[in-house]
C-alpha cells in the first residue's frame, strides 16, 4: 500500500505561525544595525595660502559624525582635487598657475559614504614665479609658547629674512609639518592636541621657491592633563649629543627619570618616529639620571629626532619624552 501524506488541520497555521516569528526575528536582527544615514558635520576654520607660484597650503578644522569621520575631501571650484584620510587636517595642491586666484572648499566623508556641506570658502592667489630666488630664508629666531588648557598651544617667533620675501613659516612636530601660516604672521594656534602630553616644537620660514630655512630653535610644551588622569611618566630633560669615533658616530644620551614608584627596568628608544632600540640595564637600574649611548654608521649630515619611554614597574610603557634632534657631524 503507497503512503499517504496526512495533513493536520491546524498545519496551515503552524506554517504561517513560524513564518510569522521568522519575519520578526529577521526584522529584529536588521534594526539592530541600521544604516548610517545622517552626513557628517561641515568642516569649520578653512584657510588656504599660497605655498609658492604654483601651490597652495589648504587647512582646516575637524569635522564630527555620529559614527565617525574617515576622510575628507578637498574641492577647487566645486571639482574634487584631493581626498585624506581623516586623521590629516591639511593638503598641499600642486600644479596650480602663478598670478591666479583659487578658491577651495572641503567636504567631510563618513563610513557609510555620506559627505557634509561643503565648508565655506577659503580664497587664495599665487605670487608671481621668482625663478631668480636660490637663497634660503633664514631661521626664525626666539621661537616661544604655551599650553592653552589641555588641547591647545600658541607659539610666537621673530620673523625670518629672504632675498626675495618669506610666503610662509611651517610649525613642525618630531619632524613632521602639522600647520602653516602665511609669511606675514609670527604667531600660531594648535588645536587637536592631547592632554597631558609633551610636544616639541619647531618652526621653518618658506619662500616662493619653496625653499625652507633651517629649524628654529626648539620649545617643549606640556598640555594640562584631563581631570583625575595620572601624573606623567614622561623621561624629562632629555639631553642628546653625537661626535665621531672613526668612521661611526656616537650618539650620547642622558635624561632625568621620571618617578614611577618603583626601579625602572629598560627604556624604549625612537629615532625618527619608530622603535629603534630596547634599553636594558646590565646590573642594577641607575637612580637619578640615566644615560646610553648609541653607535650608529650613517652618514654626516644624517639627522635624528630621538625621543624615550621608561618601562614601569606594572610592565607597561610610560609616556614618551620631549624629542631632541641631532644631526650628525654638525
Amino acid at each position: 500500500m503507497e503512503g499517504k501524506t496526512v495533513r493536520s488541520p491546524h498545519t496551515p497555521a503552524a506554517l504561517a505561525c513560524s513564518a510569522a516569528l521568522l519575519l520578526a526575528a529577521l526584522t529584529a536582527c536588521g534594526s539592530e544595525d541600521p544604516a548610517d544615514t545622517e552626513k557628517p558635520t561641515a568642516p569649520h576654520g578653512v584657510t588656504a595660502q599660497a605655498s609658492s607660484a604654483t601651490s597652495a597650503h589648504v587647512m582646516w578644522e575637524a569635522a564630527t559624525d555620529d559614527t565617525g569621520v574617515t576622510g575628507y575631501e578637498v574641492y577647487r571650484k566645486g571639482e574634487k582635487v584631493k581626498s585624506v584620510p581623516a586623521s590629516r587636517v591639511m593638503i598641499d595642491i600642486d600644479g596650480l598657475a602663478a598670478s591666479t586666484a583659487y578658491t577651495f572648499t572641503v567636504r567631510a566623508r563618513d563610513a557609510a559614504g555620506n559627505l557634509s556641506a561643503p565648508s565655506s570658502a577659503a580664497s587664495v592667489t599665487t605670487p608671481a614665479p621668482t625663478p631668480a630666488d636660490r637663497e634660503a630664508p633664514t631661521r626664525p629666531v626666539k621661537l616661544r609658547g604655551k599650553a592653552d588648557g589641555s588641547r591647545a598651544a600658541t607659539l610666537s617667533w621673530g620673523g625670518s629674512t629672504d632675498d626675495v620675501g618669506v610666503t610662509a613659516y611651517d610649525i613642525y612636530q618630531e619632524d613632521s609639518r602639522i600647520h602653516s601660516v602665511p609669511g606675514t604672521r609670527t604667531t600660531a594656534r594648535l588645536t587637536g592636541l592631547r592632554p597631558g602630553t609633551v610636544y616639541t616644537f619647531t618652526v621653518r620660514a618658506r619662500d616662493a621657491a619653496d625653499t625652507s630655512s633651517p629649524d628654529s630653535n626648539a620649545i617643549d610644551i606640556t598640555t594640562a592633563s584631563a581631570p583625575g588622569a595620572p601624573a606623567s611618566t614622561a623621561p624629562t630633560d632629555l639631553r642628546v649629543t653625537a661626535k665621531a669615533e672613526g668612521k661611526a658616530y656616537a650618539v650620547d644620551l642622558d635624561w632625568e627619570q621620571p618617578e614611577t614608584g618603583g626601579a625602572i627596568p629598560a627604556y624604549q628608544l625612537y629615532l625618527n618616529g619608530r622603535l629603534t632600540t630596547t634599553i636594558v640595564w646590565g646590573g642594577e637600574p641607575p637612580t637619578g639620571r640615566a644615560n646610553y649611548r648609541l653607535t650608529v654608521t650613517d652618514p654626516r649630515g644624517t639627522r635624528y629626532a630621538m625621543k624615550i619611554r621608561a618601562k614601569l614597574p606594572d610592565g607597561k610603557w610610560g609616556d614618551f619624552s620631549a624629542v631632541r634632534t641631532v644631526v650628525l657631524g654638525d
